[in-house]
Parts: structure tokens; sequence; C-alpha cells
């Protein structure tokens, strides 16, 4: 079996994806209180 080094492994493409996701969801929040104001000043 391989020998395993804490702390050696290339997580590159894990942190890219994971601050990816961040975005969106972050994006995701603030169009939706957009629309909530929105929504509420409007009263559609």
């Amino acid at each position: 079996m391989a020998e395993h080094k804490h702390g050696e492994m290339d997580v590159t493409t894990q942190t890219a994806t994971y601050d990816g996701f961040i975005s969106v969801v972050t994006k995701t929040v603030i169009a939706c209180i957009v629309l909530a104001v929105f929504l509420a000043i409007f009263r559609t």
C-alpha cells in the first residue's frame, strides 16, 4: 500500500470548485434579496 503523507495532496481543483460554488451561492442570495425588495416596493 502507498505511504500517505499529510498535506501533500494537490487541492487546487477542489479549491477552485469551492470558490466557484460560494460565488454562485452569493450571487443567487443577492438576486433573491433584490427581488424581494423589488416586490415589497411595488407590491405586484
